[in-house]
């Protein structure tokens, strides 16, 4: 089995769902020739050409309304959006059209769309290259938003994505484009949508996250293995909505504790919904109050950033405040 980055496990995604599938096209900014600025869709261009592999013009309206056109005709488009923070400018596209055109259609009509991108912090990038905006993409009936976590998982659920027949919003974080490399198997596989996954069994404290937040929260359950031997389950939720209520329910039913680790701002953010899910049906299961580690009510800063986002210090502080509840 080859060990990828998550790089080079995108770009394997869509070359061979490009091989299988003659309707699926890759548009953006940059995406033929350059490869993307993060070298996603390298060399796409010389396999399929530039019919397939569409270099648009600086307009992230353009992109998505022409993804939405083509998706509308039967194709099966992917749109990257250079960084996730420029999403806005399409945001109209994505909630009043790709999300909502099976249900104003009675179900006459579907969006096959994968808008992808790279997000989160990490990098340095400042407040305009770090955001972490899936909670506005969660709110919005008909999309699935999904953040992959490593190589083998972005690959997976890169092809589900685009074999899908609604629109997904696929988001990248690019601190781990390349720091972390897995074994990522070369057979056709696909990881379904809206199912999470256990990385690390345990009893305790169920410990929810995903992207790079997820290895945060792994040294963060070793960390309190090591010192009290606690036994932590960290779950990889993987896809954000619609999420993996089943799974978070069960791994509470054997710890009745449960802290929810993301990148995105505390208020409203997706540890939100999964906080007041759990209170308003399973508050029986509880032994302790439920803690979200998240990043500032502010801007992304340029400076301090890591101190900025969650970190193992702030995620082992409230394991440890819900172990001695």
């Amino acid at each position: 089995m080859p060990v990828m980055n998550m790089v080079q496990a995108l770009n394997t995604a869509l070359r061979e769902e490009m091989e299988r599938d003659s309707r699926v096209v890759v548009l953006g900014e940059d995406v033929g020739r350059r490869g993307g600025v993060f070298l996603v869709t390298e060399g796409l261009i010389d396999e399929f050409g530039p019919e397939r592999v569409i270099d648009t013009p600086l307009s992230e309206m353009g992109i998505v309304g022409f993804a939405i056109g083509m998706a509308l005709y039967g194709m099966r488009p992917v749109a990257e959006i250079q960084f996730i923070d420029f999403i806005y400018e399409a945001f109209d596209h994505i909630v009043n059209n790709a999300a909502w055109y099976r249900f104003r259609s009675g179900g006459m009509y579907e969006v096959p769309l994968v808008i992808r991108g790279p997000c989160c912090g990490g990098i340095k990038g400042g407040m305009h290259h770090s955001q972490s905006n899936e909670p506005y993409f969660q709110h919005t009936p008909g999309l699935y938003v999904v953040m992959p976590s490593g190589p083998r998982d972005a690959k997976g659920l890169l092809k589900s994505s685009i074999r899908a027949d609604d629109t997904v919003v696929f988001l990248e974080p690019k601190s781990i484009y390349r720091t972390i490399k897995e074994e990522v198997p070369e057979d056709d596989y696909t990881i379904p949508l809206g199912e999470g996954r256990i990385v690390r069994e345990g009893s305790d404290v169920t410990l929810v996250s995903w992207g790079a937040m997820l290895h945060v929260s792994m040294e963060a359950a070793k960390l309190a293995e090591e010192k009290h031997g606690w036994s932590i389950e960290v779950i990889d939720l993987r896809t954000i909505h619609p999420w993996d209520r089943d799974l978070v329910v069960k791994s509470l039913e054997k710890t009745g504790r449960l802290v929810v680790v993301h990148e995105a701002r505390k208020i409203l953010g997706p540890a939100s919904e999964i906080s007041a899910y759990i209170s308003e049906n399973y508050i029986d299961l509880l032994r302790g109050p439920i803690k979200r580690v998240a990043s500032y009510d502010t801007p992304f800063p340029l400076a301090h950033e890591r101190l900025y986002m969650p970190n193992l210090a702030k995620v082992y502080r409230a394991i440890s405040e819900v172990m001695e509840w």
